[in-house]
C-alpha cells in the first residue's frame, strides 16, 4: 500500500501538458531532483528523501524570432552511460544542459520554414529519450531527431533524422534489449496513435511499425521487448515490439492517459490519467506461454485534479510523485 508524503511546493503550477513530470534519482547523493513544466520556464528541485527541497532553479525557454515567450513543451533527464543531461523542448527548439541546468550545451533551433505553407500547424518538439550514446527527440512534423552525445563537452551532433511518421511525435521511450530473440530498443508515438520500433544500432533501422485506431498514444514505455502504450481512450495495451501482436488491453482509466513509467527493478508499470488516478501494475511473462500477463496492484485518487505527469522516484518502485494541471505541488506517495 501507498501513502502520502510531504508534498514539494512548486513557485508555480504544473502546465497540462502529458508526461510534466521529469525525475532523477541520485542514491549517491541520497538526493531526487525533478523537474516540471509551467508555460515558458521550468522549475527543477533538488529533494532530501523527507521531501525538504535544498535547492531551486528555473530555467527558461531560449529567446528566437517572434514576440511572444517560447512555451516550453517537456523537460526530461537523459541517462547515458557516461553522462546526464537535461533536455528542454519548446515552439523555438531543443536545449541541452549539464544534469543540474547550470550550463546550456547544446542548442538546436527549429525551423519554421520546414512547416507547410498551407497549414496553421504550430512548430514544437516534443518527446525525448536517451539510448546509448544518442539522444532522440521528436518534432511536430512527425520526423524524429537523433543526436549523438560525446563523452564530455557541447560537441553533439545532429546525426541523423528519421521520417516514419504521419503526425506530431508524442513521447518516446527507451530500453537497452533485454531479451536474445528482441534487438528493439527505442519506441516512438505520435497523434495518430502509430507506434514505430527501433534499433538503435550505428544507424538506427525501423523494425515495426504498430497501426493506430483514431486515437492518440500520449506516453510509451518499452519492458522486456514488449511496447506499453497509454492512450487518449484511457486505454493501456501491450504489444510485442518484434511483430507488433497485441497482448494485453487494459480500460485502464477513464479519461487519457498522460503517463505512464516504468520500476524496472520490480516489473511494476505505473498509468497515471486525467480522471484523477494512477494504478500500478505488475508485469510478468508466463513461463508456459511466453505471454504478457498483467496484476493490477494499487490505485490512488488525487481528488478534483486532472493529472499531467507522474514517476517512480526510484528503480524498486517504492515511491512515485505526481503532478497536475493548476497545482502548486508535487505529490508524493511510498509505499508503507
Amino acid at each position: 500500500m501507498f501513502r502520502r508524503e510531504r508534498s514539494i511546493p512548486l513557485r508555480g503550477s504544473a502546465a497540462a501538458l502529458g508526461n510534466n513530470l521529469s525525475v532523477l534519482h541520485l542514491p549517491v547523493c541520497n538526493l531526487t531532483h525533478f523537474a516540471v513544466v509551467h508555460g515558458p520556464s521550468a522549475q527543477l528541485l533538488s529533494v532530501a528523501p523527507e521531501g525538504v527541497p535544498l535547492a531551486q532553479r528555473q530555467l527558461h525557454a531560449k529567446e528566437g524570432p517572434g514576440v511572444s515567450s517560447p512555451l516550453i513543451t517537456q523537460v526530461h533527464w537523459c541517462v547515458l552511460p557516461f553522462r546526464v543531461l537535461l533536455v528542454l523542448t519548446s515552439h523555438r527548439g531543443i536545449q541541452m544542459y549539464e544534469s543540474d541546468g547550470s550550463v546550456m550545451v547544446y542548442w538546436h533551433a527549429l525551423d519554421s520554414r520546414d512547416a507547410s505553407p498551407d497549414s496553421a500547424q504550430a512548430v514544437f518538439a516534443r518527446g525525448i529519450a536517451s539510448c546509448g550514446h544518442f539522444i532522440c527527440v521528436g518534432m511536430w512534423s512527425g520526423r524524429v531527431l537523433v543526436f549523438d552525445i560525446p563523452l564530455k563537452g557541447p560537441n553533439i551532433v545532429l546525426s541523423e533524422e528519421l521520417a516514419a511518421h504521419p503526425a506530431s511525435v508524442t513521447d518516446i521511450a527507451s530500453q537497452p534489449a533485454q531479451e536474445p530473440d528482441c534487438i528493439a530498443d527505442v519506441v516512438t508515438a505520435d497523434d495518430s496513435g502509430l507506434l514505430c520500433v527501433w534499433w538503435s544500432g550505428p544507424e538506427f533501422k525501423l523494425l515495426t511499425r504498430i497501426p493506430g485506431f483514431g486515437v492518440p498514444c500520449n506516453s510509451v514505455q518499452l519492458w522486456k521487448g514488449i511496447v506499453a502504450a497509454g492512450y487518449g481512450n484511457g486505454q493501456v495495451r501491450l504489444y510485442e515490439a518484434n511483430t507488433g501482436a497485441l497482448h494485453v488491453q487494459i480500460n485502464a482509466h477513464a479519461r487519457a492517459v498522460c503517463a505512464l513509467d516504468l520500476a524496472p527493478g520490480v516489473d511494476k508499470l505505473l498509468s497515471a490519467a486525467e480522471d484523477t488516478f494512477v494504478h500500478i501494475w505488475k508485469l510478468s511473462k508466463s513461463t508456459e506461454s511466453g505471454c504478457t500477463e498483467v496484476e493490477h496492484c494499487q490505485g490512488e485518487c488525487v481528488p478534483d485534479t486532472q493529472l499531467c505527469g507522474a514517476r517512480f522516484c526510484d528503480p524498486s518502485g517504492s515511491s512515485f510523485a505526481v503532478t497536475g494541471y493548476d497545482l502548486t505541488e508535487i505529490l508524493r506517495f511510498s509505499s508503507a
